[in-house]
C-alpha cells in the first residue's frame, strides 16, 4: 500500500520538474527573441565607414585644415599652381600599383614579373612624392614660424583617451 501512495507524489513532483524546465526554455527563448527585436529597432543605426580621399587635392586639403588660415591660403594657391605635375605623378603611381594587382592574379604566376612591377611601383611612389614634397617645401618658404611648426607636427597625433583626461 505504501508504494501506491509514493507513485502519484513522484509522478506529481516530475510533472512539476518537467514544468519548470518547460517554463525556463519558454522564458530563455522569448527574452533572446525580444532581445534580437529590440537591437534591431531600438538600436541607432550603424554609420558606413567614409573612405578617404587619396587624390593629391584632398591630401593637401588635410594638410592645409592643420595650419593658420593664412597660412592654408598659401598651401592651397601653391597646390593650384603646380597641381598638374603632382597629379600626372600621383596617376602614374595609381597605373603602377594597377600593375602588381594584374601580376597578382595573372595565371600561371610569375614572381619574376610581380617584383619587377613591385619595383616600378616603388620608383612611381618616389616619382609621386618628390613633386609633391616640393610644393609642400615651396610653400613653406612663404609661411609664417607657426605654419612651418603646423607642418612639422603632420600627421596630427591622434590623442588617446586618458591624456586628454589629465
Amino acid at each position: 500500500m505504501m508504494s501506491a501512495i509514493s507513485l502519484p507524489v513522484t509522478a506529481d513532483r516530475t510533472s512539476r520538474l518537467i514544468l519548470l524546465v518547460s517554463l525556463g526554455f519558454n522564458l530563455f527563448f522569448v527574452g533572446a527573441v525580444g532581445t534580437l527585436a529590440a537591437r534591431q529597432y531600438l538600436a541607432p543605426p550603424t554609420t558606413p565607414t567614409a573612405s578617404i580621399d587619396r587624390s593629391a587635392a584632398a591630401r593637401i586639403e588635410r594638410l592645409a585644415a592643420t595650419l593658420p588660415a593664412a597660412d592654408a591660403d598659401i598651401l592651397r594657391s601653391e597646390f593650384r599652381a603646380n597641381a598638374a605635375p603632382v597629379e600626372a605623378a600621383q596617376e602614374t603611381y595609381r597605373r603602377a600599383y594597377d600593375r602588381v594587382r594584374e601580376a597578382l592574379r595573372a595565371e600561371p604566376f610569375e614572381i619574376e614579373r610581380l617584383r619587377a612591377m613591385m619595383g616600378e611601383t616603388r620608383a612611381a611612389r618616389q616619382g609621386f612624392d618628390q613633386p609633391l614634397q616640393e610644393l609642400i617645401a615651396a610653400a613653406a618658404a612663404k609661411m609664417s614660424a607657426l605654419g612651418r611648426d603646423k607642418l612639422a607636427d603632420w600627421p596630427p597625433r591622434r590623442r588617446n583617451t586618458n591624456e586628454a583626461n589629465r
